[in-house]
This record gives C-alpha cells, sequence and structure tokens, in this order.
C-alpha cells in the first residue's frame, strides 16, 4: 500500500527525462544547476522571511491530509489526530486518496474507507463498530471527530502521485467526470462526513509519474465542470505544482484562470530536491527561498509563491506547504548543502524518506539553510522542517498575507503534535 499510493515519491530524474519525449523542454521545470558545494547562507533565515511585502491579511487555515493507507503499517488512525491533540488546531482535513479511473471519481480503499470495523480502543468516540452498522471504516470515525470538532471540514482527496494518470481521460468529458466526483462524495452513506472536494493532479499539461498531453485549459475546464457540480456550499480546492522556474509546470497551465473556479489552492512547497537524484548534490527538500548553490533555480516555496501571486492569483487563495517528513542520502561526507552522495539514505517504508517524528531523534538538525533545517549524521545527510523552522515559515506565510498553512501528512509528526503545534 505505501509503494503503491505514497503521492510524494516524485523521481524527478525519471519524470523529467519522460517528459522530455512526450511535451519537450519547456513544460520540465528543470533549471540550470549552479556549482556543488556553495556554502550557504549569505544571509539570516529571519531576514529573508521578513523581506516579503505583507499585500493581505493572513488567513488561519490549517489543513492536514490523512492518508488512508496509514492505517495499515503506519497504525495511524483517525484517532490519533484527536490524541496528539491535532484536532484542536485543524480547520480542515484533506482525506487521501481517492481514485480517478475511467474518467470517474472512483473508491480508493474501501476496506479502509468504510469497511474496517474499529474497537472500542481504536474508535475516537471509545465506542465500538457494530456488524450491522452502515458506516464503519475512517468515513466514520472522521464522522465522530467531527462531532468532537464541529467547525472542523474534512474534503475528499483525489488523485496523488500513483492515481493522476486518469486525469487526462477525465478531462476528455470533464462534466461527466464531475458529475461522478459528486455522486460519489455526496453518497448518502457518507455525505454528511465531507464538505467538498480537492483535486490533485499531478500534473495537468507536464508530468508527473506519468506525462499530460490534455492542453494548458484543461485543468480549468475540469474544475469548472467540479464548481457546476458542487455549488458554492462545496468546497473545491486543488494541490499544485510549486514549480517557480522559468518555462516551468506553472507555465503550462491557466492558474489564474482556473483558480476562479476554486476556494483556494495548495502549492506543494517541498519535495524540490531529493535522492530520486541518487548522486546528489544534497540539498533541503522544502527551502522557503533560494541560497547560493541551489540546485535549481525556482525550486523554493518563495519563488511558487511570487510567480502564483505574480500571475494575479489572490494571496488568500494560496496556502503554504509543508512536509512532516525529511528527505535523505548516504554516503555524504560533506555537512553543508552541496556534497556528494551514493544513494538514498534507509527509510523505514521507502529509501530517501523518513518521518519527522524518527529524524528529530534518529539524525537531529545540524544546520539551517533557506528557512529550513539539515542534518548530517554518520554518512546519511537529511533535510527536514523543525518547530523552529516553521515558525520561520508561518512569519513569511504572514508576511505574504497568504490564506494559511497546509501539510503532508499527518501522521509523521510526533504523538504529540510537536509540529502541528509550531503552525500558527
Amino acid at each position: 500500500m505505501l509503494t503503491l499510493h505514497r503521492p510524494r515519491a516524485r523521481l524527478r530524474a525519471l519524470a523529467a527525462a519522460a517528459c522530455t519525449a512526450a511535451l519537450g523542454a519547456t513544460l520540465l521545470g528543470v533549471a540550470g544547476t549552479s556549482p556543488a558545494g556553495a556554502t550557504p547562507t549569505a544571509r539570516s533565515d529571519a531576514a529573508a522571511a521578513k523581506e516579503a511585502a505583507p499585500t493581505a491579511a493572513a488567513g488561519d487555515k490549517v489543513i492536514g491530509y490523512f492518508t488512508n493507507w496509514g492505517t495499515y503499517d503506519r497504525n495511524y488512525h483517525v484517532k490519533n489526530i484527536e490524541t496528539s491533540g491535532s484536532a484542536d488546531k485543524l480547520t480542515h482535513i484533506n482525506y487521501a486518496f481517492g481514485n480517478v479511473t475511467g474518467g470517474k471519481c472512483q473508491i480508493g480503499d474501501s476496506y479502509a474507507d468504510y469497511e474496517k470495523a474499529y474497537t472500542a480502543e481504536e474508535s475516537v468516540d471509545g465506542v465500538a463498530d457494530t456488524w450491522d452498522q452502515e458506516l464503519r471504516g475512517n468515513f466514520n470515525q472522521l464522522r465522530k471527530l467531527k462531532k468532537l470538532h464541529p467547525d472542523l471540514k474534512v474534503l475528499w482527496s483525489f488523485g496523488g502521485w500513483s492515481w493522476s494518470g486518469g486525469f487526462g481521460e477525465a478531462a476528455q468529458n470533464p462534466a461527466a467526470f464531475a458529475k461522478s466526483c459528486y455522486d460519489l462524495v455526496e453518497d448518502p452513506r457518507w455525505a454528511d462526513v465531507f464538505d467538498g472536494i480537492d483535486i490533485d493532479w499531478e500534473y495537468p499539461n507536464a508530468c508527473g509519474l506519468t506525462c499530460d498531453t490534455s492542453g494548458r485549459d484543461a485543468y480549468g475546464n475540469l474544475l469548472g465542470e467540479l464548481r457546476k457540480a458542487f455549488g458554492n456550499d462545496n468546497l473545491i480546492t486543488s494541490a499544485i505544482t510549486a514549480d517557480g522556474s522559468d518555462g516551468g509546470k506553472i507555465d503550462a497551465v491557466d492558474y489564474a484562470g482556473a483558480a476562479t473556479h476554486l476556494d483556494w489552492y495548495l502549492p506543494m512547497t517541498y519535495d524540490f530536491f531529493g535522492a530520486f537524484s541518487a548522486q546528489g548534490p544534497t540539498a533541503p527538500h522544502s527551502p522557503l527561498t533560494s541560497y547560493p548553490g541551489i540546485p535549481s533555480e525556482g525550486f523554493n516555496s518563495d519563488a511558487a509563491i511570487s510567480k502564483l501571486k505574480g500571475l494575479g492569483i489572490p494571496s488568500e487563495k494560496l496556502l503554504l506547504g509543508i512536509g512532516f517528513y525529511g528527505r535523505g542520502w548516504t554516503g555524504v561526507t560533506q555537512s553543508e548543502p552541496g556534497g556528494s552522495a551514493t544513494g538514498a539514505a534507509p527509510g523505514t517504508y521507502e529509501a530517501g524518506i523518513e518521518d519527522y517524528k524518527v529524524l528529530k531523534d534518529s539524525c537531529p538538525a545540524t544546520g539551517k539553510v533557506a528557512g529550513t533545517a539539515y542534518a548530517h549524521c554518520g554518512n546519511n545527510w537529511w533535510s527536514y522542517d523543525t518547530p523552529e523552522t516553521i515558525g520561520t515559515k508561518m512569519t513569511y506565510k504572514n508576511e505574504q498575507g497568504l490564506g494559511g498553512t497546509f501539510f503532508w501528512e499527518l501522521s509523521g509528526d510526533t504523538t504529540n503534535g510537536e509540529l502541528i503545534k509550531a503552525i500558527d
């Protein structure tokens, strides 16, 4: 399950090669590489964050992704959102993922979603599921969580890294796709659980795990039909590329036009760099700003936010993304970013990726660069955000007047919610 559905394992090097063949280099978003090994940074992270000019009052949305496959090996359940204190901080939960196949929105995992029977000990409210109740699984647990937190909203997210290949077919008949999504989200068994839909298409008119050639306007057309189907009483949001490079993925789509159909965008301002480039150079996967020696210009949060705002997208419709995990290499001798490597560092579920809750103790941060942290321990090198660097990013979010913060994903935090509690 973890390998099949993990949406953030982007394997950028392979995707870039495929994209060159399918679409041409202008849609890749792969910028030139600066000489490796440059010593960062010429100014403090706080100073970099404060340079952003305020444009509007910052929003207070706090959105966390919850993965249906996390209930297996990760043993992370909806109850953990409550016991960690995360539910008190969250304004929205994005439930990942529903599938996109056959031109329709489809169930992602029926057992995890609505069939699994929860014991009293596992359940949010301490009440066990019965054999004959209509709804069980995560959906029923989310219903119980919402009863404890009446202001909490839940959106069903569709697509993701592994399941975005179906959006091209969906875009051929966007009205039929939108109707299928509405019918599924508003199924009477769980209509009260969901407050809208989140579209995670990786990536329209560009390449992710697969390459899409549906054209510049297909994304906006699809979202327009979703808005017609769902109306204005439901939320419609979308996780999008954060590739701020010249000629990159943001330039491949009319994101400004599509924004008129959405409540907000979630630019995925993480996974910029990682061991998908097995030999390095080492670089932070979620830099807030650029820094001397960054491997690709435009691959940082500020570049993405600035580019999207420059298109005319209101700042309050943009959220800042944070990863609750790290990306890392092994075979690294250099402590600072820019070192060479021999491959991906070992990870609990996937090589090159590890949860914050593990890294904080197994490889504590040894330095900071571009508003995020890195750690060199033995011959492994990791980058990840800490409560301190999240504070820096919150300063940036507030200065920019963004609509709030979102993160991937809840199970990466500590049992007492260290990272989410640093979000303001």
